[in-house]
């Protein structure tokens, strides 16, 4: 069971640090599957430094939990999909936003990282 756990762990984060490494090569590519336009000057900079920093983060802490089994490692990458998703939220009811079905792989991902955090950590 733990094998198939960190298995689900894993995968997303390749698919994240892919992600964030995608926004940091080839912004034109990958803005279209986010339902963004890409901008230019500071918005491009802001565009691809936050999305690829938001990938890279949610990757690499999810894989630092894995390789060192420490806990802590996952709260970061819970926080930030948390956190998503309830802006998905907040944009869906306040401010006429489609609600995003990618909200619900955020949410799954997210579970799935808190149980990793009990079942897989072998330190605090």
């Amino acid at each position: 069971m733990n094998r198939i756990l960190g298995l689900l762990v894993l995968l997303p984060a390749i698919f994240f640090v892919v992600t964030g490494v995608r926004w940091l090569v080839a912004p034109a590519g990958i803005a279209p599957e986010f339902g963004l336009a890409l901008g230019e000057g500071l918005g491009l900079s802001s565009q691809v430094g936050d999305m690829s920093g938001f990938f890279l983060t949610l990757g690499i802490c999810m894989l630092a939990a894995l390789v060192s089994g420490r806990r802590t490692w996952y709260y970061p990458a819970v926080l930030l999909l948390s956190l998503t998703a309830m802006g998905r939220v907040v944009a869906w009811l306040l401010h006429d936003a489609a609600l995003a079905p990618q909200i619900v792989v955020e949410i799954l991902v997210a579970v799935i990282l808190v149980i990793a955090s009990r079942r897989l950590a072998r330190e605090l």
